[in-house]
């Protein structure tokens, strides 16, 4: 059923899995024990009922779909593991390097959107 949605729909569901998690992991600071996959998908719903366009674009007979909420929960699963395993990037970690320098902080990162974070969170204290 996901897969017969518009190319754009899915895309903006994995754009909206994205956002969600990166804004939801900046407020747990990328603490992983701090982590609750419940509050993740609280904060998700919440975003895709009040910013996603696509979520008002699906139709009722498609949200109320049993077989279209496994195909989502897998697909954000799968987005989830990807944002996890996706690498800084080398502009991130000298950038980071360059930071911690300047702060005189050692943050740990794992993946490009976590260096993200690391690199607002130490240009904050910069400024």
């Amino acid at each position: 059923m996901l897969q017969q949605l518009p190319t754009g729909t899915k895309i903006s569901i994995t754009r909206s899995i994205n956002t969600a998690l990166e804004q939801y992991m900046a407020e747990i600071e990328w603490n992983e024990d701090k982590f609750s996959m419940v509050e993740f998908m609280n904060g998700w719903s919440t975003y895709i009922t009040t910013q996603a366009s696509w979520y008002q674009n699906l139709e009722p007979s498609v949200k109320e779909s049993p077989e279209f909420h496994e195909e989502l929960a897998n697909k954000i699963n799968e987005t989830i593991e990807k944002v996890l395993e996706e690498e800084p990037t080398p502009a991130q970690i000298e950038r980071i390097e360059q930071l911690q320098l300047s702060t005189g902080t050692d943050m740990d990162y794992s993946c490009k959107a976590e260096a993200k974070y690391v690199i607002q969170s130490l240009e904050r204290k910069l400024s």
